[in-house]
């Protein structure tokens, strides 16, 4: 498993119960049993795919975990419906307690990154008794909401996600699809770079305009050719997850604010990414009981790639004290 050469990875494609084709890296230890082995399922965010999980999935398999890492649904190699409903947290959910199914996985650790980090989180309510282990990385667990939010009142009260508001707009994905490059650049830069799109109207300007330099990146030039490549299949799907506030409130209607109080739950986020508040993270401490969190100093919102060493060791230590004491399925 080489993060520079994709195709090294064990890549399939299989049509699940629930009728999508999800396509997906399963990549198992050399002395995998599976009776023992413990399953990790890794849920990437937007714009991404399985490839976020490069520089994790070969150390963990060698720990000895079975790492399933799926192209999330409008993705790569996965279906791509064109309604925004078919998108809900709801039905992504189903897909992955199918793939699981599939897998013949009864119950695994749930890592995700950015909208992975919120499907995760939205898996352990639907589907508690799927996951041990939860580890959720750049934005924080937020409940349910008692009451419908439109995505526009959201970036009034919290600037920071002013971005959304342009990506829920049907209008940004031809945007998108012609700017693709400069997209690319603009969400993958550095940190330290001299980028700001997260107001509202920001990322639409630097979209357009494309005369931002994004740079430095956390990419290298091959895989920053990789994802432009991968989103080159069109943004309609990826952009189809921010256009579900109305339809999720609608299906989550009677699910329960807490997740599982014997649920474990790590929180990993970098101290210079914009779009994740304290306020949110203290928050959702009052919704998980057994919530550890760690703050990555000078990092920003791609942690698995600014500290992929850290984050690695991180996760595997974590998930190492959490299965020590389970009679069947230690990292």
């Amino acid at each position: 498993m080489d993060p520079q050469v994709p195709e090294s990875f064990n890549l399939q494609t299989q049509r699940l119960s629930t009728g999508r084709i999800y396509r997906f890296v399963d990549q198992k230890p050399v002395n995998f049993d599976p009776k023992r082995t413990c399953t990790l399922l890794c849920l990437h965010g937007l714009p991404d795919s399985w490839y976020c999980w490069r520089y994790q999935i070969g150390p963990w398999v060698r720990k000895g975990a079975r790492v399933i890492a799926p192209d999330m649904l409008g993705y790569g190699g996965t279906d791509k419906p064109k309604d925004p409903a078919e998108y809900s947290t709801k039905k992504l959910c189903d897909d992955l307690a199918a793939l699981l199914d599939l897998l013949d996985v009864k119950t695994a650790a749930v890592i995700g990154h950015d909208w992975g980090a919120f499907t995760a989180g939205r898996f352990a309510l639907w589907y508690p008794s799927r996951l041990f282990a939860l580890v959720i990385m750049s934005v924080p667990y937020t409940p349910p909401s008692p009451v419908y939010i439109p995505v526009e009142e959201i970036v009034k009260r919290a600037p920071n996600l002013g971005y959304q508001a342009y990506l829920a707009d049907q209008r940004s994905t031809a945007d998108i699809d012609s700017n693709l490059a400069s997209f690319v650049d603009i969400v993958f830069r550095s940190p330290s770079a001299a980028v700001e799109f997260t107001t509202v109207g920001a990322l639409e300007k630097a979209v357009n305009e494309g005369k931002i330099n994004a740079s430095p990146s956390v990419l290298n030039e091959k895989e920053r050719e990789f994802y432009i490549s991968h989103l080159s299949k069109g943004m309609e799907g990826p952009l189809n997850y921010v256009r579900t506030f109305k339809i999720r409130h609608e299906e989550e209607k009677g699910l329960p604010a807490h997740l599982r109080s014997d649920l474990p739950v790590l929180f990993i986020w970098g101290t210079l990414d914009a779009t994740t508040t304290s306020f949110v993270i203290r928050k959702s401490h009052k919704f998980i009981t057994r919530l550890q969190e760690v703050a990555l100093e000078g990092k920003g919102h791609w942690v698995m790639i600014e500290a992929k060493d850290e984050v690695t060791e991180i996760v595997a230590n974590w998930l190492q004290r959490m299965t020590s004491t389970r009679p069947h399925g230690k990292l």
